[in-house]
């Protein structure tokens, strides 16, 4: 079996160049790229197809949270564990529900990252020790007994994709080009959005996710 290829996404290159360091310790283990924000990793992702994505949660352009959806999308193969600083519930929900299998927290010990790369690699869930051990079965259960009750739910795939982004400042030209369709998809989107959910402009749509609980304000550009 051949190594575990990884990819290192964080926009600080002080925490890229550690992390290499330690996995370049693993025999198992080969960095085959690095990105500094959200809209490289997904570029890195689609030309070097690594097997497993250390994310950073808080990243320019695109966060972490958003970038998940997009990159299982275009890599379904490649498994993603988040990198983060804070050990907030909500954020784990938030990151296992978007397609992650990993949270580690960077004040973790380094057994923790090498740990959850090999778990991700395997299919398996991994949380970093600090954080309890029943949020990953809280969320399994959750997911398949929870009934769709919100307006959100009502949205399409690409239509909530639209919505994150448009939340999260996005243009209809950026937006169409990070999801490769045109403007007018886009915008044709956009309109579906705002009919569904009662809600029209960023400001009400921004005020509606944070009530709803699909964004924390502090990892969205303002």
């Amino acid at each position: 079996m051949g190594k575990i290829q990884v990819l290192i996404a964080d926009d600080h290159a002080i925490v890229r160049d550690g992390i290499r360091q330690l996995l370049k310790k693993e025999s198992d283990m080969e960095v085959i790229g690095e990105a500094v924000d959200g809209l490289e990793a997904l570029e890195q992702v689609k030309e070097l197809q690594p097997d497993v994505v250390l994310l950073d949660i808080a990243m320019p352009n695109l966060n972490g949270l958003e970038t998940i959806g997009l990159l299982k999308e275009s890599c379904k193969d490649t498994q993603v564990v988040i990198l983060s600083m804070h050990a907030n519930e909500s954020y784990v929900q938030q990151t296992l529900e978007s397609g992650a299998l990993g949270y580690v927290l960077k004040a973790s010990s380094s057994t923790d990252i090498i740990q959850a790369i090999r778990s991700a690699q395997k299919n398996e869930y991994f949380l970093s020790s600090k954080i309890k051990a029943t949020v990953i079965d809280s969320y399994l259960k959750t997911k398949k007994i929870e009934p769709t009750v919100r307006g959100y739910d009502l949205l399409s795939e690409r239509e909530q994709q639209v919505f994150r982004l448009v939340v999260q400042g996005s243009s209809t030209k950026q937006i169409a080009d990070i999801l490769y369709v045109s403007p007018k998809t886009i915008e044709k989107h956009r309109g579906s959005i705002s009919s569904k959910l009662g809600i029209h402009g960023r400001l009400e749509m921004l005020k509606y996710a944070i009530k709803i609980g699909i964004v924390n304000p502090e990892l969205w550009d303002s």
